[in-house]
C-alpha cells in the first residue's frame, strides 16, 4: 500500500510538471484556479451536492407541494398578489367516472384534496393565512432544512435562519423573531421579504415558545380606538405579516 502510494505520487508529480512546461498560465488566474480547486476538494458533499432549486429536491413531494402551497398563500399580504381564484370544472361534475357513485365521491377525499382544502381557507381579515407557522418534523439527516430554504427561495423569499437552542433567553429570542420579521433590509432596491427559519425548535424553553406563540396570536386591536401616529406605527409593527418555518426532531 506503501509503495502504491508513493507511486502513484510520483507519478502525479511528473504529470503536474509536464502539463504546467507545456501551457504556462498567468500568475493571477492560476491562482484563481488553484484556490477553486482548493475549495471544492475541502467542500463537504453535503454542501457541494446539496439541492438549489425546487426540481432538484428529493424529499416526499406532498411534503414539498403542501409547504410550497402554505407559502403561497403569504403573497397577498408580503407581496401583494390577489388570490387566483380556482375555476371549477363543469365537465368533471357532470359525467363522474362510473366505477365510482356520486355518494362516494362526495363522502371520501384523498389526504391531498383534504389538505388543499384546510390550506385553500378562507384569509383573515389582514389577509394572511389561517395557519401562521409551518412545523416540519423527522429524524435528523431528512433534508428538513434545505426544503425550507430552497422553497423559501422558490417562493420569492429571502431565508434567515436562527437556532432556537442556542438563544436561551426569551428576551434575545423575541428580539431576533421580530428583527427578521418586521425589519427589511436596506441593501438595494429590489431587496427580498424574509421568511424566518427556526431550527430546532424543540430544544426551546417553554418561555421561548410562549413568546413565539404571543407573536403568532398577536392582534389589532391595541390602537384601533384613535391615537396619534406612534401608536399607529406600533400597531402595524406589532402584526406578524411574515411567515415562520419551525424545523424540529422531535414533535
Amino acid at each position: 500500500r506503501r509503495r502504491v502510494l508513493e507511486a502513484s505520487q510520483q507519478l502525479t508529480e511528473i504529470i503536474n510538471s509536464e502539463t504546467s512546461a507545456k501551457s504556462p498560465e498567468p500568475s493571477g488566474e492560476a491562482e484563481m484556479v488553484d484556490e477553486e480547486e482548493e475549495s471544492a476538494l475541502h467542500c463537504l458533499w453535503v454542501d457541494k451536492f446539496t439541492p438549489r432549486r425546487y426540481m432538484e429536491l428529493l424529499s416526499d413531494d406532498y411534503t414539498n407541494r403542501c409547504l410550497l402551497k402554505w407559502l403561497k398563500l403569504w403573497d397577498t399580504v408580503v407581496f401583494g398578489k390577489e388570490k387566483a381564484v380556482k375555476k371549477a370544472k363543469p365537465s368533471a361534475e357532470a359525467h363522474p367516472p362510473f366505477n365510482q357513485p356520486k355518494e362516494q365521491q362526495s363522502k371520501w377525499k384523498t389526504k391531498a384534496q383534504l389538505t388543499e382544502e384546510i390550506l385553500e381557507a378562507e384569509l383573515d381579515q389582514h389577509k394572511r393565512p389561517k395557519y401562521k407557522v409551518a412545523l416540519l418534523c423527522g429524524p435528523p439527516g431528512l433534508g428538513k432544512t434545505t426544503l425550507a430554504h430552497v422553497i423559501a427561495k422558490h417562493a420569492g423569499y429571502n431565508a434567515v435562519e436562527m437556532n432556537a437552542s442556542d438563544d436561551r433567553s426569551p428576551e434575545v429570542f423575541r428580539t431576533r423573531i421580530e428583527a427578521a420579521t418586521q425589519m427589511r433590509s436596506v441593501l438595494g432596491a429590489n431587496e427580498k421579504p424574509n421568511c424566518l427559519i427556526i431550527d430546532e425548535i424543540d430544544g426551546a424553553p417553554a418561555a421561548s415558545i410562549n413568546v413565539l406563540l404571543n407573536i403568532i396570536h398577536r392582534k389589532d386591536a391595541e390602537g384601533d380606538t384613535g391615537g396619534g401616529a406612534g401608536r399607529r406605527r406600533r400597531r402595524e409593527g406589532g402584526l406578524l405579516l411574515r411567515p415562520i418555518i419551525c424545523i424540529c426532531n422531535d414533535q
